[in-house]
């Protein structure tokens, strides 16, 4: 997935954990396009460069090797529109022929006080989020005993209801409403809130409520990895009926090509919904250590059949 970020908001969003420094050129629009043979980060590269150029003290040192006929011979050779960002690591400064021929290319330079191999580590993991495959998701995300889960069901149908028992039992809300994914690995979905529904939840009767407000700081969390859906549905609505009461069936949702396994919740007065979730998530993290309730169940059953046989 390719993505367009300006310089300067990549530099405003991650200037301070990866402690950079501003040192010239002017900001533009860069598109961040994701390459296994031309990687968006990497050390300076005259023949594949990189989108981000990082300047560590080896490349450094081989510079200064050079006498200035060798220099300008191998600026030239650089395919400097696929490079945007000329980026010095330890604080170096960058020499000057490159950084006068650089600047004539409307390259930035920046400077960071991390060593190379820590800044590209980490460039790497910030420029992934930025192209990262994302969605948004109508249901209500929390983190429960731990796990994140996400409560989907139709319009009206008590989720957020169901989100407000669950905060006063001591369970976090994620988000209300409209969870961003983000999908950080081959099976790893990344749940946030957008920026202006954080910490609010939108319950019928009520209108808008500040849960941070209401049962404090801890109570809202900024994220959690995706992993169990709880699909509320009616007990009459005969599509959605439960014919296998041992639930031998393993259900998934796929959300952006990553199987997420989920429990459907039958709504019907009377249901403690907030503890079936809870159990329901308790009996998931006991399938995730590898112990299914109901394939023992059956072994035991089948064990007393074998033994009344004989």
């Amino acid at each position: 997935m390719a993505a367009s970020i300006s310089i300067q908001q990549l530099y405003d969003t991650y200037h301070h954990q990866l402690e950079l420094e501003w040192d010239s050129g002017a900001d533009h629009i860069i598109d961040i396009k994701p390459d296994q043979d031309n990687p968006i980060v990497g050390y300076f590269n005259a023949i594949h460069p990189n989108q981000i150029q990082v300047l560590d003290q080896t490349e450094l040192d081989y510079f200064a090797s050079l006498d200035e006929d060798l220099m300008a011979h191998l600026l030239h050779t650089v395919d400097w529109q696929k490079s945007a960002i000329l980026v010095s690591a330890k604080g170096a400064a960058i020499p000057k022929a490159i950084a006068r021929f650089a600047q004539a290319k409307n390259m930035v330079l920046l400077k960071s006080a991390l060593p190379g191999k820590k800044l590209i580590e980490y460039l790497r993991f910030y420029l992934s989020r930025i192209t990262a495959e994302q969605t948004t998701v109508h249901g209500v995300f929390m983190e429960v005993m731990g796990i994140g889960v996400l409560i989907s069901g139709p319009s009206g149908i008590g989720k957020s209801e169901l989100a407000l028992e669950l905060l006063s039992r001591g369970h976090r809300l994620i988000a209300d409403d409209a969870p961003e994914f983000m999908r950080t690995g081959p099976d790893i979905l990344q749940g946030s809130c957008p920026e202006m529904l954080q910490g609010f939840i939108e319950v019928r009767g009520l209108g808008v409520l500040n849960v941070r407000a209401m049962f404090g700081e801890t109570a809202v969390l900024p994220g959690k990895r995706l992993r169990l859906v709880i699909d509320m549905q009616l007990l009459s609505d005969p599509e959605h009926k439960i014919s296998d009461r041992l639930d031998t069936l393993q259900r998934y949702e796929n959300i952006l090509d990553v199987d997420i396994p989920v429990v459907i919740l039958p709504v019907a007065p009377g249901r403690n919904l907030a503890v079936i979730v809870e159990v329901a998530v308790r009996n998931h993290v006991l399938r995730l250590n590898g112990y299914n309730a109901t394939e023992d169940f059956i072994k035991r059953k089948q064990k007393m059949m074998h033994s009344d046989d004989e």
